[in-house]
């Protein structure tokens, strides 16, 4: 038997004395229930508060050689904005639309999701309204959120510092796999509008706003509200919009990019085939006033922003030319703005300006090429 003696400590030391509070937990779990009931499939077996959550996949079994799609991803440090506001009802909208939209990329519907906060302190209200806004943004996308996890981390991260995360997996039929193979010349690529900037370039925000000295509380004329909350905007959870645009008769999507972390130009030539060159025109758009502000306010080089931010692009999508105006027409009648972005060549016969960027490949994967040319619209 050991014995322990000399540099014993003064009293007892419990869980709750070291900084984790095994009943806040509970009361999180308690207090997040109504949100994640609605969040809800009919695969879904069981409750909340198993070890696992468990999915019905006889759905599967409709398909001739069904393929699961799966992603994982996080926020970034948009988390810190939400912690400075002390608004957490709305990084479960960034959190669902960075991991179900990158499984809709492939023309897979997105089943379910597990999310995963950490934090330094679990305070049960704000634990709740995170898992309410995922919970909310699982609802928009038709995706069941079947688990997670809180972990208090005394010691490592602040009471106030929290970072969240999660998995997803979708299901799409071998033949219905949409992506570079598709992708022919002659196609069109159209724009998705975004609803800011998202949750990719934070770090960048947030560096530019801090050399600047601008608060969060400060009011912006050109937002018509304050910083912070222009800053907090959710991500646009696209899942059911490009679904429904996926399975409009008449219309045969060829590929999808969901346009996060490296801009439009890079993420774009993510999903085209070697061989071909897309050109995108500026001109087609006007960027949002945050992203000028951003830009002019920390003096941030043009092609530094534009490899960082989406510049209201949330999404693209390639297709037939011929179909892209009913393309535009179904997601303007789903509340998103969407126009012709650009046009899909072979690179032999590619009209590239020798004053602008080519950008090839990206993120390991050797794909198209693709250029950004001309000036932003006013």
């Amino acid at each position: 038997m050991a014995c322990v003696t000399g540099d014993q400590v003064q009293g007892p030391i419990t869980y709750a004395a070291a900084g984790v509070d095994v009943e806040a937990g509970d009361k999180a779990v308690e207090l997040m229930k109504e949100s994640v009931r609605r969040a809800q499939r009919p695969e879904v077996l069981g409750g909340l508060g198993g070890f696992a959550g468990l999915f019905d996949a006889s759905v599967l079994a409709r398909m001739a050689r069904p393929v699961l799609a799966t992603s994982t991803d996080g926020v970034g440090t948009k988390v810190a904005i939400a912690q400075a506001l002390d608004r957490h009802d709305t990084i479960g909208f960034d959190l669902v639309g960075m991991v179900v939209d990158d499984i809709v990329v492939c023309g897979a519907e997105p089943l379910f999701m597990t999310d995963y906060i950490a934090t330094g302190k679990v305070v049960p209200e704000r634990i709740a309204a995170i898992v309410g806004g995922i919970a909310a943004a699982c609802e928009q996308a038709g995706v069941a959120l079947i688990g997670g996890e809180t972990a208090e981390h005394p010691g490592l991260l602040e009471p106030e510092e929290y970072d969240v995360a999660g998995a997803a997996t979708g299901v799409v039929d071998y033949a219905d796999i949409i992506g570079p193979h598709r992708v022919q010349p002659g196609d069109a690529v159209i724009a998705l509008t975004s609803s800011g900037l998202h949750s990719n370039g934070f770090s960048l925000v947030r560096r530019v706003i801090a050399a600047a000295g601008w608060s969060l509380d400060r009011h912006v004329a050109d937002f018509g509200h304050t910083l912070g909350e222009e800053l907090l905007t959710p991500t646009r959870v696209y899942a059911a919009d490009l679904l429904a645009l996926i399975r409009t008769p008449g219309i045969d999507i060829h590929a999808l990019s969901h346009v996060t972390g490296g801009g439009l130009a890079a993420n774009l030539a993510r999903v085209l085939p070697q061989g071909v060159f897309a050109r995108v025109d500026r001109a087609s758009w006007s960027p949002p006033a945050v992203f000028r502000t951003i830009g002019e306010l920390g003096r941030v080089p043009a092609l530094d922003l534009e490899r960082t931010l989406n510049m209201g692009v949330g999404f693209v999508a390639v297709l037939p030319a011929a179909q892209s105006g009913a393309a535009i027409a179904v997601c303007r009648s789903r509340g998103i703005a969407a126009w012709l972005l650009g046009e899909v060549t072979g690179a032999e016969n590619a009209p590239v300006d020798p004053a602008y960027e080519v950008v090839h490949g990206a993120k390991g994967v050797d794909g198209g090429t693709v250029q950004i040319v001309g000036e932003f619209a006013r």
